[in-house]
């Protein structure tokens, strides 16, 4: 979309209700419809590298039904996204459950396309399997990023059950193919039993800070993202968002829960704390329906995705200012 273009926003729920019509995220056009977008919503309905409860495949099309209810316009944020960026939904990437290396493949593929018409991706999961081929992605256009990872677990574990890729090794991987900056990486959220004391050992090597669920109870969101965008800087930034950095009160919908997370308020006001760094595409994955009481792991997972869309719209935007 061209600067002088107006972005097709979503229906006008004055004129069909939010519960009718297609579900795509926030109710906004296809991809197809407005040939290219600023800002790409797309699903990878994929969990075959999950080590708990499968469902994750489901997430997408859950958290686009809890999305019906978004507004067009983020008081939080001060912004209209839909306004400020053609913001379209792509779709699912349509991934071979039966086997892992062909999966990662192919979402790499699918990604390396949407990020070369301009688009920035906001991703919705799967299980977390699907952020290395996505950052693997995002680092060809932007070189190694840096990256907020919000989980309750650090992910980067070497293999489970000799298998390479599975939604516990993501960034272990990352780190080794120098597709991410290890100056600027970050765990958010992290709590719960660990095999041992040297997964945090190995973990730091690897160059992660941590801000546990703990941390953000005693500290606060504000002093928390203060904290994170000093470690960012103007680094172009990937987050990638495990809905289990969530207590299970407020996402029950995962695969791996564990008890003593933040509040949806807490992630939410962290994000919106880091609305002045370089966010290059983001994701949301582990949201598992099956075990989702009343929507509210896909509610929060649909805000959570607003206020990253938002985040991306308004850089957009400015930057087209200039």
């Amino acid at each position: 979309m061209s600067g002088n273009e107006t972005p097709r926003g979503p229906v006008d729920s004055s004129r069909v209700p939010r519960y009718a019509g297609p579900a795509t995220f926030a109710r906004l056009p296809r991809l197809d419809e407005v040939g290219r977008a600023d800002v790409a919503v797309v699903g990878v309905p994929f969990d075959s590298g999950v080590s708990y409860r499968p469902g994750a495949r489901f997430g997408g099309n859950a958290i686009r039904e809890a999305s019906r209810l978004l507004r067009p316009y983020n008081p939080a944020q001060d912004a209209s996204p839909f306004a400020l960026a053609q913001v379209a939904d792509a779709g699912d990437i349509a991934a071979n459950p039966f086997h892992i290396n062909e999966a990662v493949d192919t979402i790499e593929a699918a990604a390396d396309e949407l990020l070369g018409t301009g688009a920035r991706l906001m991703t919705l999961g799967g299980d977390h399997t699907i952020a290395l081929p996505l950052l693997r992605s995002v680092a060809k256009q932007h070189g190694p990023v840096a990256l907020l990872h919000f989980d309750a677990h650090l992910d980067t574990w070497d293999t489970y059950f000799g298998a390479e890729y599975t939604h516990g090794t993501p960034f272990r991987r990352a780190v080794e193919e120098g597709i991410l900056d290890t100056e600027a990486l970050s765990h958010v959220g992290t709590r719960g039993p660990l095999y041992g004391k040297q997964d945090l050992t190995d973990d730091e090597k690897m160059g992660f800070g941590i801000v546990t669920s703990a941390d953000v109870y005693r500290r606060g969101a504000d002093e928390v993202a203060d904290q994170l965008r000093q470690r960012i800087g103007d680094r172009p930034l990937y987050i990638s968002i495990d809905i289990d950095c969530l207590d299970p009160a407020h996402a029950p919908g995962t695969g791996t829960p564990e008890a003593g997370g933040m509040t949806s308020r807490e992630l939410l006001e962290i994000l919106r704390g880091l609305a002045s760094c370089n966010l290059v595409s983001a994701d949301v994955v582990e949201v598992a329906p099956a075990y989702d009481h009343a929507e509210i792991t896909s509610v929060a997972a649909s805000h959570t995705a607003y206020e990253l869309t938002t985040i991306m719209s308004r850089q957009i935007a400015e930057a087209r200012s200039k």
